[in-house]
């Protein structure tokens, strides 16, 4: 047999040459690379198994032969020859990307096989040793679909109406954060359920936290365009924002929805009168507040005051006095008459 590769894979004996073993090895491989190519795998899978044979040291020779098993589906096989690939190339300190390579093997049978957490764990050894766009691409799809997979198995509508109905009793005593966590977990649990966004929704405008008030309401009217609340709740988290046009526009979706609806209709006029009272000087809507005997109350207590003055200073503070049911009343009233505004 004829030799390609160069001297230092000869033997001279006399005036010829003799093939070595890993002439002969790299030569078995080529042949099982070609029958590999036609799928031919028992023929290819023959010679690397030879390739090993005459040069042991190699580990390429047994990943090469995982790739037959590979493709005729035997992953568990693919599997244990990568592991010693692996090992064998640990011992003679192999290329790094060699390694890494096996260890993606290993990653693609269990991806195959749909266990994507395994998968996911392969990949990432992979990754270690040499980071590849391929390789991290299929680690990131595997992620997508555990995440999903995950995501499904959690729903529990049982579990959820469990969660909203203590989410009810939290938000009857005032305990507004408490029952958006309740909500919250109630939404993971069955997270088609439209109203469990309103609930939550009704929440987060006690706590002033109109954006996310209003993203709970739309998601709400997307699951069910039919239900009332969803829209007045959103009208109410634009008119606490001031938004008094966009507020009286969605008022006016549930009044289409339902003629009688004694909320959207009292929430129309106190956006008409919220827009009357803004082309007024500013001097006459404070002095119109400070009128109201319920505000007098509020601003003359120096706890309030004090609390008024931390919101000034630090915006996060309103968070933590939030979650006292009186004192959020009382902010709610001085938002309403315009004395304060939070955006």
């Amino acid at each position: 047999m004829t030799s390609p590769v160069g001297d230092s894979r000869r033997r001279k004996l006399g005036d010829g040459f003799r093939v070595t073993p890993l002439h002969q090895a790299q030569r078995e491989k080529e042949l099982g690379n070609a029958a590999y190519k036609r799928k031919e795998f028992p023929a290819a899978l023959e010679h690397y198994t030879r390739a090993e044979q005459l040069d042991p040291t190699n580990m390429t020779y047994v990943t090469n032969q995982a790739a037959v098993y590979f493709e005729m589906g035997n992953y568990e096989q693919c599997r244990t020859l990568c592991e010693r690939a692996i090992e064998l190339g640990r011992e003679n300190r192999e290329d790094y990307r060699q390694i890494a390579k096996a260890y993606a093997r290993i990653g693609n049978s269990y991806l195959r096989e749909e266990r994507y957490k395994d998968a996911i764990h392969f990949y990432n050894k992979s990754l270690a040793e040499h980071r590849t766009p391929d390789v991290l691409k299929k680690c990131q799809q595997a992620e997508k679909i555990l995440k999903e997979q995950e995501r499904l198995a959690y729903i529990d509508p049982d579990l959820a109406l469990e969660e909203k109905n203590k989410g009810n009793e939290c938000f009857q005593r005032g305990d507004y954060p408490q029952a958006m966590r309740h909500y919250s977990e109630a939404i993971r649990r069955n997270p088609n359920e439209a109203r469990l966004y309103s609930n939550r929704a009704a929440c987060y405008t006690k706590l002033l936290e109109f954006p996310l008030a209003l993203k709970d309401c739309e998601e709400c009217i997307r699951l069910e365009p039919t239900f009332i609340k969803g829209y007045t709740r959103k009208a109410a988290a634009l008119e606490a924002m001031r938004d008094y046009t966009k507020a009286m526009e969605v008022y006016q979706r549930a009044l289409d929805l339902d003629p009688t609806c004694k909320e959207a209709a009292e929430g129309q006029r106190r956006c008409l009168r919220a827009q009357q009272q803004r082309s007024e000087p500013p001097e006459e809507l404070r002095r119109r507040a400070l009128a109201d005997p319920e505000v007098q109350q509020i601003m003359g207590d120096p706890a309030m005051r004090l609390i008024l003055e931390q919101m000034q200073k630090d915006p996060q503070a309103l968070s933590e006095h939030l979650k006292n049911p009186l004192i959020a009343q009382k902010i709610q009233k001085l938002m309403d008459v315009g004395l304060i505004a939070i955006r």
